[in-house]
């Protein structure tokens, strides 16, 4: 159950490195330095996702103590100066020399967990991703842990050791992602009239979600803006059999081989089976058609290739760490520069999560991030009218009002 945090208390619980990575085991002589926030930075509660920064904390009370309980007096600080460079700060090794515990042979200080308690029980995130402006906390918890006294650290051990059971999931970057729909792509598409101002529109929309006018959501961290612009050879699939129809497109990348991508589809719909393959070393000789014949033994007609230039926003769910995208994109022919599509899409990408992704929420979310996202298409005067047109729909309009497009057949 969701609720509000109104009566809810927060910390950043900070201590040595080795909490994180295992180096060495929690000792009694460990420095840990709580942060008493004035209130959770996280709505709702339990959030999946927290990004904290550092400056936005504003005069804060360090709690020094040692594993073994011992206190150090309350210091005050400002959250900016917590850890310049990453290091940390003045304030944070005062507070650790007055407990006068000695010489400390544990890790550096780093941000270890965010926690958040009420009712005398408490979700623990703990960190994934530290820099000197901020740092980002995936939830460990997927009940709350008993904790009647946060300060007095009886939790710690529980949270360290859940840490340690996922290292391999939170302590590698970026490899704290899950995938709900294995092998599935969920997708909304609208298709607009141009000419289209792909980059603007991209960049207010940007702008719309960083001001906070999507409620619940943050930009995805550190990978929030993307711009791609790339070829795409693309093979309608007919056969054999209704189980195969589709498309396997061929997309070269920047090391000389391709990317296939290969959807499953009778009729063009919001879900549905696709597969990626890197590293193929294929030219486009008929190398393609070949490796759809002889290694995926299926039946294909070339469509039309074509350009495509997108601009992508990512961003993500703080309740369920569900991350998706808004992709503005321009696909132009390659032989027909004046054929051309203009889409918005949103897509759901991945999970940033440490515990069992919720499923369900996905087509909720996308649902009202649909409606939000029509509301903002209608103020720019361009259509709201949620569907599925495919590139290889559009592919195949274009040659049947332009037979002249069709490829030849190579073999």
């Amino acid at each position: 159950m969701t609720t509000h945090h109104s009566d809810a208390a927060a910390w950043l619980v900070l201590g040595g490195l080795h909490l994180l990575n295992g180096t060495a085991p929690l000792a009694d002589t460990d420095p840990l330095v709580l942060v008493s926030l004035t209130a959770p930075v996280e709505e709702p509660f339990p959030a999946n996702t927290v990004i904290v920064t550092w400056a936005d904390l504003g005069t804060v009370t360090l709690h020094a103590r040692t594993g073994a309980g011992t206190a150090g007096p309350a210091v005050a600080a400002h959250g900016a100066d917590l850890f310049p460079r990453m290091l940390p700060g003045a304030p944070l090794t005062d507070a650790v020399a007055a407990l006068g515990a000695g010489e400390h042979t544990g890790g550096p200080l780093v941000p270890l967990f965010y926690v958040t308690a009420r009712d005398g029980r408490a979700h623990v995130h703990s960190q994934v991703r530290f820099l000197a402006e901020d740092a980002c906390f995936i939830r460990l918890t997927d009940e709350p842990l008993a904790a009647a006294d946060v300060p007095g650290l009886g939790w710690l051990p529980a949270a360290v050791d859940r840490h340690a059971e996922q290292f391999l999931f939170l302590n590698n970057h970026q490899r704290y992602y899950r995938k709900c729909f294995s092998g599935q792509e969920l997708e909304y598409k609208y298709t607009l009239q141009p000419p289209v101002d792909t980059w603007t529109l991209t960049v207010a929309l940007h702008h719309r979600v960083l001001d906070g006018a999507l409620p619940g959501y943050v930009m995805e961290y550190r990978d929030e803006f993307q711009a791609w612009d790339y070829l795409n050879h693309l093979f309608e699939v007919t056969g054999p059999g209704e189980a195969e129809r589709g498309y396997a497109s061929f997309i070269p990348t920047t090391d000389g081989k391709h990317l296939m991508k290969r959807k499953w589809y009778a009729e063009d719909a919001f879900q549905r089976r696709e597969s990626h393959t890197y590293g193929l070393d294929l030219a486009d000789d008929g190398g393609f058609e070949r490796h759809l014949t002889e290694e995926l033994r299926v039946d294909a007609v070339r469509l039309p290739s074509f350009r495509r230039v997108r601009y992508d926003i990512n961003f993500e769910s703080v309740r369920s760490g569900h991350v998706y995208g808004i992709f503005f994109d321009h696909c132009s022919l390659v032989d027909a520069r004046d054929v051309t599509l203009n889409q918005c899409e949103l897509e759901y990408l991945r999970s940033r999560t440490a515990v069992e992704p919720d499923e369900a929420l996905v087509k909720e979310e996308m649902g009202q991030l649909a409606d939000w996202l029509e509301s903002f298409l209608r103020e720019h005067g361009l259509c709201d009218e949620r569907g599925v047109y495919s590139k290889r729909t559009f592919l195949k309009d274009a040659v049947a009002a332009r037979p002249e497009l069709a490829r030849p057949v190579v073999r």
